[in-house]
């Protein structure tokens, strides 16, 4: 039998105290991404944030946490794909980048995730403030402009959603039971039982309140539908009874870029296809491309008072209206014309009845410089698409009702923007 020493080996002692110094200069190295994107953010005007804060000189109350940490902290998040406020708090914690950008101020994922939701006009107008820094440099020039949309799922199941009829039910059991808890609350001496009963009452309320919104917004899709019916009665029959969510009152029921129906928002975007710089956002529950070209073109002179001299949409896009709305701005339309039902028609050529609008936008397709720029319309809206859904994290919302989804829309969107900015060099 062998008679060999036992090994020697260093093993873990985890009841031993250590002090350990740490430089959090030191933690990112002097090139990281997240030293460009806090320089860009301290460039940023923030004074709206500041203005909100009502811990201020001996006034009682506990101190702030700075808005640039804040803000700095979902940029860089999102520039790596993290839209969950509570994975945040914990990359807080534990990575360095993050960890820098706090520089030992403490955060929580209620905090992070309020000042996220909260802020949607502050964030629109941050995003114009990065596109009139750009402009000013010469790099976001408007001169072609390309807008596309994509399907964003949405924070709701396809089971939540329920006809008239169901809600009216579901609303009448919601409001008897919240009045049967407020009896018990009333009634049970017992502090820890009250608690639990509170509890059970408050998500009661909070279930009423959500049939009360979704039977709000039938009602508005009632009187749409009914619109429709005037004109298109053979739509409705094939789309069935109206139905909404107890979830999202808001979504949608939309088809996605696979074919499939779900709940989502409908997200448009205009990209500067000089800068690759984000120049328009909406966000809304229509389904359909079609009636989002005249907001858009508003939302883009909104934020830098300039229409686009061209601008590229996809097939969705095309009515003759949209054509007459985006030439009476002043900016020439590159769109694709409609292919005519019979064989042999060139869907180039002027139509009778065509406005002078729409016959010099057929025109124009017909010739190969137009359809040479309309090809960039993918390298530069699709693009943007594809980066916000694949490296952002705009692939599934994580809040629901529509100004939530904006501002993470909008701070996505940012996010982007900062990003190009330090490629450009801005």
């Amino acid at each position: 039998m062998s008679t060999r020493d036992e090994p020697r080996l260093v093993t873990p002692d985890r009841k031993q105290l250590s002090l350990q110094p740490i430089d959090l200069e030191e933690l990112v190295p002097d090139d990281h991404p997240v030293r460009g994107i806090w320089d860009l953010v301290e460039r940023l005007d923030l004074a709206e944030y500041y203005d909100e804060i009502a811990a201020r000189g001996s006034t009682a109350g506990r101190p702030a946490t700075d808005p640039k940490v804040m803000l700095a902290l979902w940029i860089f998040a999102n520039s790596e794909g993290v839209g969950s406020a509570r994975l945040l708090e914990r990359l807080c914690a534990r990575d360095a980048p993050y960890r820098w950008i706090c520089g030992g101020v403490p955060v929580n994922y209620h905090t992070l995730s309020d000042f996220r939701v909260k802020h949607g006009k502050k964030l629109d107008r941050l995003l114009s403030q990065t596109l009139a820094a750009l402009m000013k440099q010469g790099l976001v020039k408007l001169k072609r402009v390309a807008q596309d949309g994509m399907k964003v799922r949405a924070h709701a199941g396809a089971g939540s959603f329920k006809r008239k009829q169901s809600l009216k039910r579901a609303l009448k059991e919601a409001e008897q039971q919240v009045r049967r808890l407020k009896r018990e609350l009333e009634d049970d001496p017992g502090a820890g039982n009250r608690r639990v009963a509170a509890a059970k009452e408050r998500a009661a309320t909070a279930r009423k309140q959500a049939i009360e919104a979704a039977l709000s917004e039938m009602a508005e899709i009632e009187e749409n539908r009914a619109e429709i019916a005037k004109t298109r009665p053979a739509d409705l029959k094939r789309k069935g009874e109206a139905r909404v969510s107890t979830t999202d009152a808001e979504c949608r029921v939309m088809k996605m870029a696979d074919g499939g129906f779900r709940p989502a928002y409908n997200v448009q975007l205009a990209t500067d296809a000089t800068a690759g710089c984000i120049v328009g956002v909406d966000v809304t529950s229509h389904g359909t491309d079609q009636p989002h070209v005249a907001p858009m073109l508003d939302d883009i002179e909104r934020r830098t008072g300039t229409t686009p001299k061209e601008f590229l949409v996809d097939g969705g896009y095309v009515t003759t209206k949209n054509i007459e709305v985006v030439s009476e701005r002043g900016a020439k339309v590159y769109a694709p014309p409609p292919k005519p039902r019979k064989a042999g028609i060139d869907p180039t050529a002027p139509k009778r009845g065509d406005s002078p609008p729409v016959a010099a936008w057929r025109r124009r397709m017909g010739t190969e410089s137009a359809k040479q720029i309309y090809k960039q319309r993918a390298a530069v809206a699709e693009r943007t698409n594809a980066d916000l859904r694949l490296h952002r994290g705009l692939d599934r919302l994580n809040v629901r009702g529509l100004t939530k989804v904006k501002s993470v829309v909008l701070l996505a969107a940012l996010t982007f923007n900062v990003l190009r900015m330090i490629t450009l060099g801005a």
